[in-house]
C-alpha cells in the first residue's frame, strides 16, 4: 500500500530516503539541466571547474548555515559542528594562520590520497589526537606547495574519473510540490555508469531504485560480524575504509527497516547485513606513514618498534583478506562498492594481486566516497551511509544566481590586473639592532650573568633604561626593561648590580603603569630595593614613585635574612620532632595492639619454624653417620605414608 504523499512543508521537516521516497513527490520530479554547483544543506563538493559560480552562491539565498572557510554548507547546528571537529576544517584553519590558500574537499580530498595513511583523531572522543590533530595535517601543511601536483592514483578517482572529472558530485532534481527555488540532489555515485550516461533516464533510474520497507528480523535471525555466511536477497551495498592500522567493513541492505516507537509511530532505520573492524598498530608516533613507506624511503629500521610494526602490517593485511574472502558472496551481489583506501600500501592489500583475491580495482561498481570521510569506524561507516543515502535539500534564489553569475562574467571579460601583494615591513638596522641586544641581555639576566652583563651593556654603550624590542611582544609587554626583568624572575643580586652599577631607573613604568619593584615575588628582591635606595640615598630618584619602601643597609637586610632563615629551621625542627613523636606512638600502639592478639603460648616475636629448620635442629651435634640413618628412616616413613594413601583409594 502506497501512503499517501505529505505535505511539502512536511517533505522538508524530515529526512529523504533516496531508496524510499513519497510516491507523490516521485511522480513530480524532474531532473534540471543546469549542474551548477547549488549551496547544499549537507556536506557538499565544489569541483576546481564551477569556481565561476562562487560569487553567485555568495548573493544565494541559503537556508543552512555554512563554513566560509570550507566552502560547505549545513542542514543544522549539529552537523556544523561535526565538520568544525573534522581534519578538512582543521587542516584549512592552520593553513589560513601560516598564510597558505585554503582547500575545497575535492583538492583536499586528493592530498591525503598523496600520503600514505589516513588522517587521525578526528572524532571527538581519538583526538585523537589531538595535540595538533597528528603527524598527517604537519606534512599536508609542509606540502602545500606541491599540492596542485598531487598524485591521483588514488583508488577512487582510478574507478569513477571517467565519469566525475569536472562534475559535481550530486544530480539536481526539482519538484512541483516545492517552489522554484527548492532543489533536490542525489549523489551522482548512487547511479551506475550507463545511467549517468543518460542523464534524460535519470529520474526513471531513481523510481526503480525504490525499495519496499521490510519488517525487523528475529533477534535469533540476525548475524553479525562474519558469521554471516548465506547472501541477503535484499540490494545491499559493499562500505569498507582503511587507514592509518585502521579498518571497517559494513554490509548494509538497502531496503530500510520499519520500527514502531511508542504511540504507533513508525521509524525507518537501516539494516546492517554484516560489519567488522580491525586496529593494529602500523603508524609511527608522532612522524606519520607507515613503516612500510618509511622502510622504503629510508631504508629498514632495527628497532622493536618498527619490527612490531611489520608484524602488525603482515598481520592486518592477512585479517582485512580473509574477512574479505568470508564475505566473497555478500561482496560480489552487492550492488555498489564504496572503498576509501589512502595510500598505496592500504590499496595494496585491497587490490593487489594475491591467491584468492575478492577487489578488483577495474570493478564498475567501484566508488569513492565523494565527502571528506573520517578514522575508519563502524559509526563513521554509518554516517556515511546516512550522507550516501540522503536526498539534500537545497533552497536558493534562481534570480540572484544569474544576477551574479552576469556580474562573474564581466568582470572575467575585463583585462585583470595583478592584485598586489602586501609585503612585511622592512626593518632598519637601529631596529635588528635593538632585537639582537634585546635576546643577549635577556639570556645573560635569565642566567643571572652579573659581570657578563656589565661588560655587555659597557662595550656596547647600552643605557641602563634600554627597551627590550619588539615592544608589542608578550614577553616584554610586562617586562619592557632589564631591572623590570630581573625583578619578575626575583633575582636580587641582578637587581642590586643593575641600580647601583649601572644606574638602572627604578621609577620606569610598564604598559601596566608598574615599576619594578611592584614586580618582585619574594622578599629578598623586595630588600634588594631597599638596600640601593639606602646606598644611592634619597635624592638619586623619585622613590616615592617606585613604590620601594624606605631604605636599609646591607647588614639590615642580611641580619633580617639570617633570622628568618633560622626561625624556619627551628620551625622545621618542630615539625620535624612532632612527626617523630607521632610516628613512635603509632608503633607504640601497633606493637600493643599485636600483643592483644598474640595467641597464648607464644613469646612476643615469636616465629615458627619451618620443617627445615625443625630438621637441622633435631640433627644438630650427631655425627655423618647418624645424620645419613635419620635421613633414610625418614625418606622410608615418607615413602610408606605415600603407598598407605594410594592404596587407601
Amino acid at each position: 500500500m502506497v501512503a499517501e504523499t505529505p505535505s511539502a512543508e512536511e517533505l522538508l521537516k524530515r529526512p529523504l530516503y533516496v531508496y524510499d521516497l513519497p510516491q507523490g513527490l516521485l511522480t513530480t520530479l524532474a531532473l534540471k539541466n543546469d549542474e551548477r554547483a547549488i549551496t547544499v544543506a549537507e556536506d557538499s563538493l565544489d569541483t576546481p571547474g564551477e569556481t565561476r559560480y562562487e560569487a553567485a552562491q555568495d548573493l544565494a539565498v541559503a537556508s543552512s548555515t555554512s563554513c566560509t572557510l570550507c566552502k560547505v554548507s549545513f542542514l543544522n547546528v549539529q552537523e556544523q559542528r561535526s565538520h568544525v571537529r573534522s581534519d578538512h576544517h582543521r587542516y584549512n584553519l592552520k593553513a589560513q594562520l601560516r598564510g597558505n590558500p585554503t582547500l575545497d574537499e575535492v583538492q583536499f580530498n586528493k592530498a591525503v590520497g598523496e600520503l600514505d595513511e589516513s588522517i587521525s583523531g578526528s572524532e571527538s572522543s581519538e583526538g585523537d589526537d589531538e595535540d595538533d590533530g597528528g603527524g598527517q595535517l604537519s606534512a599536508l601543511l609542509k606540502r602545500q606547495a606541491k599540492i596542485s601536483q598531487a598524485n591521483e592514483e588514488e583508488m577512487e578517482a582510478s574507478s569513477s574519473r571517467k565519469q566525475t572529472a569536472g562534475k559535481h558530485p550530486l544530480f539536481w532534481f526539482s519538484s512541483s510540490l516545492f517552489p522554484s527555488n527548492v532543489s533536490l540532489g542525489v549523489y551522482r555515485a548512487l547511479f551506475s555508469d550507463v545511467e549517468q550516461d543518460e542523464p534524460r533516464h535519470l529520474v526513471d533510474s531513481l523510481r526503480k531504485k525504490q525499495l519496499v520497507a521490510v519488517s525487523p528480523r528475529r533477534s535469533n535471525d540476525q548475524t553479525e560480524g562474519t558469521q554471516q555466511q548465506q547472501p541477503s536477497p535484499s540490494p545491499h551495498i559493499f562500505m569498507c575504509m582503511i587507514g592509518g592500522g585502521h579498518f571497517a567493513a559494513m554490509l548494509v541492505s538497502l531496503a530500510p527497516e520499519i520500527h514502531r516507537r511508542q504511540g504507533g509511530v513508525e521509524e525507518r532505520q537501516a539494516r546492517v547485513i554484516a560489519h567488522k573492524t580491525f586496529h593494529r598498530y602500523t603508524t609511527r608516533r608522532k612522524q606519520g606513514g607507515s613503516q612500510s613507506a618509511s622502510d622504503a624511503a629510508r631504508g629498514a629500521a632495527h628497532s622493536a618498534g618498527s619490527s612490531l610494526r611489520r608484524y602488525n602490517e603482515a598481520a592486518l593485511e592477512k585479517e582485512i583478506r580473509e574477512l574479505l574472502a568470508d564475505w566473497k558472496q555478500m561482496i560480489d551481489d552487492a550492488q555498489l562498492l564504496f572503498v576509501r583506501a589512502t595510500g598505496s600500501t592500504n590499496r595494496r592489500i585491497l587490490f593487489g594481486n594475491h591467491e584468492g583475491q575478492v577487489m578488483k580495482q577495474n570493478d564498475p561498481r567501484l566508488r569513492g566516497f565523494p565527502f571528506s570521510t573520517r578514522r575508519a569506524t563502524q559509526g563513521e561507516l554509518m554516517r556515511c551511509f546516512k550522507e550516501l543515502t540522503r536526498v539534500k535539500v537545497s533552497q536558493v534564489d534562481e534570480a540572484a544566481l544569474a544576477a551574479a553569475e552576469a556580474k562573474q562574467r564581466q568582470e572575467t571579460s575585463k583585462p585583470s590586473t595583478p592584485r598586489p601583494q602586501p609585503s612585511k615591513p622592512k626593518l632598519s638596522k637601529e631596529d635588528e639592532a635593538a632585537m639582537l641586544h634585546t635576546t643577549q641581555i635577556q639570556a645573560l639576566i635569565r642566567r643571572s650573568k652579573i659581570p657578563a652583563l656589565m661588560s655587555y651593556l659597557s662595550k656596547n654603550s647600552i643605557p641602563a633604561s634600554f627597551t627590550f624590542q619588539p615592544s608589542d611582544s608578550q614577553q616584554n609587554f610586562r617586562a619592557p626593561t632589564p631591572l623590570h626583568l630581573a625583578a619578575q624572575i626575583d633575582s636580587p643580586a641582578m637587581v642590586l648590580a643593575l641600580l647601583t652599577k649601572v644606574e638602572a631607573d627604578p621609577t620606569t613604568v610598564n604598559s601596566e603603569g608598574r615599576t619594578p619593584f611592584e614586580l618582585a615575588g619574594d622578599r629578598p628582591t623586595r630588600d634588594a630595593f631597599r638596600v640601593a635606595r639606602h646606598e644611592l640615598g634619597e635624592s638619586k630618584w623619585n622613590w616615592e614613585a617606585t613604590k620601594v619602601p624606605s631604605g636599609i643597609t646591607r647588614d639590615d637586610a642580611n641580619q633580617r635574612t639570617e633570622r628568618e632563615k633560622k626561625s624556619a629551621e627551628e620551625e622545621e625542627a618542630i615539625r620535624r620532632k612532632a612527626e617523630m613523636d607521632r610516628l613512635k606512638n603509632e608503633d607504640i600502639a601497633r606493637a600493643a595492639s599485636q600483643e592483644a592478639r598474640r595467641p597464648a603460648g607464644r613469646a612476643l616475636g615469636a616465629v615458627e619454624k619451618t620443617a627445615q629448620e625443625k630438621r637441622e635442629e633435631e640433627m644438630r651435634g650427631m655425627t655423618p653417620e647418624m645424620r645419613m640413618r635419620l635421613e633414610r628412616e625418614r625418606r622410608a616413613r615418607a615413602a610408606e605414608e605415600r603407598i598407605r594413601r594410594m592404596q587407601g583409594r
